[in-house]
């Protein structure tokens, strides 16, 4: 019987899918290609971090699941593996791992990981010990360092902190991609109906991390329509109406007809203003109209 084919593998969380990651993906691909083999990556959930720090309150992801796997078999990869993370695989000896997840099922060439990689029991398994394991194994260790942009390492730490104060712009910039949020539109209160700019509410498909409560202007696209259609977006609890609920709410310019019931993405492209309670419905409209405008000019729109 033939063997099959061995592997590049790349091995990480991957959560963001940032502009590091993707230098480790596209690493692993080049050497796949080059081997004339598949490309794998090796992921794990939860986030390691849940289970080894009990106490640990997670933040949500930047990726979830399914749109990491969508993403990264996207860029051209083979195979996408996902690890459930216990306590049991944390206890693992760095040889053990590599024998029983890497070796046996893929028995792969190289070995691709971020310069700060590190598995196994108490994180034994450095590069270094990483390299004398593929020594006996047949694969080599290539470690990326991290990425820099503005002089400082792209993490997902980072854009967290970046989105979590509105920042979109620049953290489209470490991911190389607008970041965005996808979800069913449902009924809501029909308040800004009433003001003469209507809305979509936004339930999201999956837990994923919110930027900061404000007013954005956006790119949305309806679920089986290719069409990019311009909004407005307000992340928050509707202060002028005394809410206490956060509600994602997105109104598409130039648009008529019916949403709810209908799956909607939405890209952030720039924050515009942060959330504000108004002394009088008049005022909160005429702030929903100057938000419009506003949105027009930062998606280089003409007025109608």
């Amino acid at each position: 019987m033939t063997a099959s084919p061995r592997a590049a593998v790349a091995v990480g969380v991957f959560d963001g899918l940032h502009l590091g990651h993707l230098e480790i993906l596209q690493r692993a691909l080049a050497r796949a290609r080059a081997h004339d083999g598949p490309c794998v990556v090796v992921s794990f959930d939860p986030h390691p971090d849940v289970v080894l720090a009990p106490n640990f309150n997670p933040p949500p992801p930047l990726t979830p699941v399914e749109e990491k796997r969508e993403r990264i078999r996207g860029l051209g990869v083979d195979r996408f593996e996902l690890i459930p993370f216990t306590r049991e695989l944390a206890a693992l000896t760095p040889e053990t791992f590599v024998r029983d997840y890497l070796v046996k099922p893929y028995r792969l060439h190289t070995l691709i990981v971020g310069s700060d990689f590190a598995l196994g029991r108490g994180r034994s398994g450095d590069i270094g010990r990483l390299g004398e394991i593929g020594g006996q194994h047949g694969y080599t260790v290539e470690a990326l360092p991290l990425l820099e942009v503005d002089g400082v390492p792209v993490t997902s730490t980072r854009i967290r902190a970046l989105l979590g104060s509105g920042r979109v712009a620049e953290g489209a910039r470490l991911l190389g991609r607008r970041y965005g949020l996808s979800g069913r539109v449902v009924r809501g209160e029909a308040i800004g109906r009433t003001l003469g700019v209507p809305t979509a509410n936004l339930r999201l498909h999956e837990e994923k991390l919110v930027p900061a409560d404000g007013i954005y202007a956006v790119w949305a696209r309806l679920a089986g329509d290719a069409r990019r259609l311009p909004g407005a977006m307000s992340i928050g609890v509707r202060p002028t109406f005394g809410g206490q609920v956060r509600t994602l709410e997105v109104h598409l310019l130039d648009w008529d007809g019916e949403l709810v019931g209908r799956d909607l993405e939405v890209e952030f492209a720039e924050w515009l203003r942060p959330e504000l309670r108004f002394e009088s419905a008049d005022a909160l409209t005429a702030a929903m109209h100057a938000d419009v405008a506003e949105v027009r000019r930062r998606l280089g729109l003409c007025a109608p």
